[in-house]
């Protein structure tokens, strides 16, 4: 997958992030929890954005590094959305999937720019 790919799929992530969020019911605890799954994961899309400008090897894996911690960490919202009843497994199932999946190619960019390929 090229970079202008991944940089759309990122993108793409970051709406479905932000409809799903628009979505939940009006409690206290779906705003805090979506809050942070917002800020998360529509961060995976600015931080990888960010990353296809890098300076230098070093810089790309350092915002690469941003978009695993920020990828990782939206997972944990979607996860504690369903825990705490907010939402069903099946409402998330597919944004996690590609959340795992942005999560598991963003490892492996990070692995081929440390070897240096």
């Amino acid at each position: 997958m090229d970079r202008a790919e991944f940089k759309a799929r990122t993108r793409a992530y970051a709406l479905r992030v932000i409809k799903v969020v628009e979505a939940l019911p009006p409690d206290s605890t779906s705003r805090t929890l979506g809050n942070q799954l917002l800020r998360s994961g529509t961060s995976v899309a600015a931080n990888y954005r960010a990353s296809v400008r890098a300076k230098s090897r070093a810089d790309f894996i350092s915002k690469m590094g941003t978009v695993e911690e920020e990828c990782d960490e939206s997972l944990f919202w979607m996860e504690l959305l369903i825990d705490a009843g907010r939402l069903k497994p099946e409402q998330l199932a597919s944004l996690q999937a590609e959340g795992a999946e942005i999560l598991a190619i963003t490892v492996a960019s990070i692995k081929t720019a440390r070897r240096g390929s």
